[in-house]
């Protein structure tokens, strides 16, 4: 007779889920079986959240893998009823947040692929991507040597000597005058410090931006290793924060970790609910406060573009400057022909050739000649 068998009724069902956390990689002790059963005749739960949260408790799988826990949980508690639930398509409608460092946020797998990136789509396909290691190009590396200079900047607070300024350095003055027998030959002018301004990066990374995603990915890094407050996120049917991993210095490092952070590689667009999920959060929205606001997107919007229109018109009134870069912006004569782009036209101060690196680094190296919109 079988262990399981010598078991009560009531019990098997959450020893077998502990047998096939087992078989799909998951590392539980005896200890933490006991635990687990002990917790749940504890509990007496009423639901299947106090059993998810029991295990949770007692069988602690990792923050890496804990979207595989989840959903391991729920097909073998709800069974059919979990599949169903997954093939409503109710998540479409969802833009997640993802950011460094949250485990349950983790990419899950999914059969969905956007394979030719030809079309937009608001599906979400969850996949991974690797980066070629390809050497740095020209355009890259005039972006490296030029954008410590070429930046735009802002006044700071603080003051500094200068020979010609709006302000009068009077303690300098005064200190000069004692040489002089209190007698003032000269007056110290000082004025405001010039400090890099913030620049934000928001990087498509749908399905119709699939040919562009890896340069434009290498663009992103070698600007956050050349400017101090760069932040970067990208979107399409998630929205990522990836400026922490790219700040690593090596750029295939930097790629592969941001590779792992992103699951929405060539999937879905939804450029309005990722802009609004941006504004949300109250920390991401600071970021776009007085600072200089790039958008790298083709405006190929599969959502309602009332969301997208009330978004940028928000993005903008909070930007120094709002940029939108998009590869079918092929000539300065261009005009947006898409219903996305008519209805953000109005918002954005720039909307221009986005379809090369070339083209990219040299409008964000002229945003520093530019003026406030």
């Amino acid at each position: 007779m079988s262990a399981e068998l010598q078991l009560p009724r009531a019990a098997r069902i959450f020893v077998s889920f502990v047998a096939l956390l087992r078989a799909n990689g998951f590392a539980v002790a005896p200890e933490q079986t006991a635990a687990f059963l002990g917790a749940i005749a504890l509990l007496g739960p009423r639901g299947l959240d106090d059993i998810r949260q029991s295990a949770l408790a007692t069988l602690a799988p990792p923050p890496e893998r804990r979207a595989t826990f989840d959903r391991l949980f729920d097909l073998h508690f709800r069974g059919s009823e979990a599949i169903e639930h997954a093939e409503d398509g109710e998540d479409d409608e969802t833009v997640r947040l993802q950011e460094e460092g949250r485990g349950d946020e983790d990419p899950l797998l999914s059969d969905d692929a956007n394979e030719s990136g030809l079309g937009a789509t608001r599906t979400e396909a969850l996949v991974e991507r690797r980066f070629a290691q390809l050497s740095t190009t020209d355009a890259l590396r005039r972006l490296a040597r030029e954008a410590p200079r070429r930046l735009p900047r802002r006044r700071g607070h603080r003051r500094l000597r200068a020979r010609r300024g709006p302000f009068a350095d009077l303690r300098r003055t005064l200190r000069d005058s004692v040489r002089s027998d209190g007698e003032i030959l000269r007056l110290g002018h000082m004025k405001r410090r010039q400090r890099p301004r913030k620049i934000l990066l928001l990087i498509d990374v749908s399905g119709s931006m699939k040919s562009r995603t890896e340069e434009n990915m290498k663009l992103a890094h070698a600007l956050v290793q050349a400017a101090p407050n760069v932040e970067v996120f990208t979107f399409g049917t998630r929205l990522t924060r990836v400026t922490r991993a790219l700040r690593l210095k090596r750029r295939e490092q930097a790629l592969n970790a941001a590779a792992h952070l992103v699951s929405d590689w060539d999937g879905g667009t939804r450029i309005g609910d990722a802009l609004q999920a941006f504004l949300a959060v109250p920390r991401f929205g600071a970021y776009a406060r007085g600072a200089a606001v790039v958008i790298v997107s083709d405006g190929l919007e599969r959502g309602e573009p009332g969301a997208l229109r009330d978004a940028v018109a928000k993005l903008s009134r909070r930007a120094w400057r709002l940029s939108w870069l998009t590869p079918l912006a092929t000539s300065p004569a261009f005009r947006p022909q898409t219903e996305a782009l008519v209805a953000i036209e109005r918002f954005v101060d720039d909307l221009v050739d986005g379809g090369s690196s070339a083209s990219i680094v040299a409008h964000i190296l002229a945003l520093g000649r530019r003026r406030a919109a």
